[in-house]
This record gives C-alpha cells, structure tokens and sequence, in this order.
C-alpha cells in the first residue's frame, strides 16, 4: 500500500489534463444515470478497498468541520464546544475550521483507526465523495482526492472505461447501466 500511495500525486500530476478534459467533456454530455453509473463504481470499489490498510487522509489532510461537526465531537469527547475548538482546530485561508495538525489528532496511526470514529465530522463520514449525488459538480473534488486516495484515483479509472468520452458515440457504450 506504501507505494501505491507514494505513487499517487505523481499519477494525479500525469493524468491531470487527459482528466480535465474527460471531465470537461463528461459535465457536457453525461448520461442521464451518471450518478447510479458512479455509485455503482464507488460500491465495487469499496467492496475491495479497507481504508484501515491506508488513512492517507487522515494522515495528510484535515476535513472541514462544521457547527454540527464540532458539536458532535466536543459531546462525545465529553468537553465544551470552545474547548474542542481551542485544542485541536483552526481557521484556513478560507475561514472554514480544520485541524491544527496532520496527521489528524484522531487517528491511531497503530491500527490506522479513528478515536472519535462514532462522531467524525460529515467530511470524514463522506470522504473521498464519490458516491454523492450531482457527481459531475464535483469532479474538481474528486481529482483532488486521487492524488491522496487510492480508491478515489481507481474510480475515476473505472469511470473512463465505463462511460468513455471520446468522438464515438457513447450511447451503447454505457447500455448495460440503463
């Protein structure tokens, strides 16, 4: 797994114009089950993805953690929301809260487990997004993501070979998910 993820940002880096481009093209011309299509691959995906074998987003990442987010854990935590937020979050560039530190303070990087699992914050329970629905308003998001989650980049690899967009017409290409 070590060299898989290692391998990621620089497949991201390699791929990052035949995607935007697919994307581009995709966003134009989905089909009009693009979301069951994803949720399809999202499913098969995990099926054989154990993301205890990785955390990499855990690791080098911090989700955005929202009111609900900081009230769910600082309960859980059995501390006060303003102490929550004094000890482990901060404000980014773009005011949202995010963890002071990576990797995250939750993480148990011995078993790769979450302390505060029961409560993570929303980001967190939806990570990488790519089972959402209206995918083609987050494909920005989801290239992101491949470059830190190996299961995401395998997604988009799946899609481009379930609903190829090249010049031929797509229409029988993607029959069996009607």
């Amino acid at each position: 797994m070590e060299e898989i993820i290692k391998g990621l940002a620089n497949k991201a880096f390699k791929a990052k114009k035949e995607n935007t481009a697919y994307f581009k093209r995709l966003k134009k011309r989905a089909p009009k089950n693009i979301d069951y299509i994803v949720q399809d691959l999202h499913d098969k995906e995990f099926e054989k993805t154990d993301c205890l074998t990785c955390a990499n987003c855990c690791k080098t990442t911090s989700p955005m953690f929202f009111h609900k987010d900081i009230e769910r854990a600082a309960k859980f935590l059995r501390i006060k929301e303003q102490k929550f937020m004094d000890t482990y979050l901060e404000r980014d560039e773009d005011d949202c809260y995010v963890l002071k530190s990576a990797p995250c303070t939750f993480l148990d990087e011995n078993d790769n487990t979450c302390m505060i699992y029961e409560a993570r914050p929303k980001a967190c329970a939806e990570y990488p997004h790519t089972n959402r629905k209206k995918f083609t308003q987050l494909t920005d998001l989801t290239m992101k993501n491949a470059e830190i989650c190996p299961a995401a980049s395998n997604i988009i690899d799946a899609l481009k070979l379930a609903v190829p967009m090249n010049n031929e017409s797509t229409s029988e290409k993607f029959r069996k998910y009607r």
